[in-house]
């Protein structure tokens, strides 16, 4: 029960969490999105691994369950 609760948790943290340290500034020479300042990013998405913040919903339906 605490792997898969542990599981859990490191999917949201690194696929549903922004982290403002983690931001992309906009502004400047490749400014393509007027209005916006700053790009929002998860772990997963400064690692290369998605290109979007994933919803609860969508995480649910995409990652297995386990047997534990």
């Amino acid at each position: 029960m605490h792997r898969a609760a542990a599981g859990w948790e490191d999917a949201i943290y690194n696929l549903t969490r922004t982290h403002q340290s983690l931001r992309i500034d906009l502004t400047g020479p490749l400014d393509d999105q007027p209005g916006r300042r700053w790009e929002r990013r998860t772990p997963a998405m400064a690692a290369g691994l998605t290109d979007q913040v994933w919803s609860t919903e969508k995480l649910l339906r995409t990652v297995p369950a386990t047997n534990t």
